[in-house]
């Protein structure tokens, strides 16, 4: 019997937003364009234009052995050449941003390979080979998944992000990497580690409290509770009985 993925339950809004960004079929809205310099001086870990640093030869030099695995996976562009690891981190303000940390990870393991993402106290990491995490990072930044006012990337100094806006309605944030411009355009004038930019980059303009609401993955019972989702809890106990009582065994 095939199965079709669900990726989440629920048919609220918030549902249906975790939903569209698990599901690789589905094409994000983009909302903003950044040039590929835009996201390599953000992420900090080379000068545009210069070479990626390798760990290993390309792979069409190394001669590896016979294997199927190999003949069934295609490796990523940046394990193919190659590259270092290198990482974006994220964090999301609770006030309706787009995503929630774990969501990060979950939409990272099934729109992206070759990644390994990990979720720590309101803050979501992505590591992959550098010139694929260049990619997602891009692809994240430009659509509906990211707004500059309520999300940022953040390598460090993340804690107490999430719960306090400053009166303009941007996160807080120590090292103030996005600033709101008097023309109403946030500025990325940091990058992740708070190192300052040469140049800025232009987000865009953040999106208003309606845009927000309807586009969040965020239960609140300012807005849309968990609780008013009636397929959504019983999923998530079902869940943890079947985690807590028999580790998921289904004969126990």
């Amino acid at each position: 019997m095939a199965y079709k993925a669900q990726f989440y339950p629920g048919k609220t809004s918030v549902a249906q937003n975790r939903k569209k960004f698990m599901d690789p079929s589905y094409k994000m809205e983009k909302l903003r364009s950044l040039s590929d310099d835009d996201v390599v001086i953000m992420l900090g870990h080379r000068a545009p234009g210069s070479a990626y640093k390798k760990v290993h030869p390309p792979l069409a030099e190394t001669g590896e052995p016979d294997c199927p695995i190999r003949k069934i996976v295609e490796p990523t562009p940046g394990t193919k050449e190659g590259d270092r690891i290198r990482y974006n981190q994220y964090a999301d303000s609770m006030y309706f941003a787009p995503m929630v940390p774990y969501l990060r990870s979950w939409m990272a393991c099934t729109r992206y390979r070759g990644v390994d993402p990990g979720t720590l106290s309101g803050r979501q990491i992505i590591e992959a080979r550098e010139r694929d995490i260049e990619a997602i990072t891009k692809e994240v930044m430009e659509t509906e998944m990211f707004d500059p006012a309520r999300a940022s990337l953040r390598g460090c100094t993340v804690h107490g992000h999430s719960l306090r806006l400053n009166e303009n309605g941007m996160m807080f944030d120590m090292l103030q990497r996005q600033v709101l411009g008097a023309d109403g355009n946030v500025q990325a004038v940091k990058d992740q580690v708070g190192d300052p930019l040469d140049r800025k980059v232009n987000l865009g303009k953040p999106m208003s409290e309606e845009e927000l609401k309807k586009r969040t993955t965020i239960y609140r019972v300012d807005g849309v509770a968990f609780r008013a989702d009636d397929e959504v809890l019983p999923w998530v106990q079902r869940i943890h009985n079947l985690r807590t009582k028999c580790g998921f065994f289904p004969k126990v």
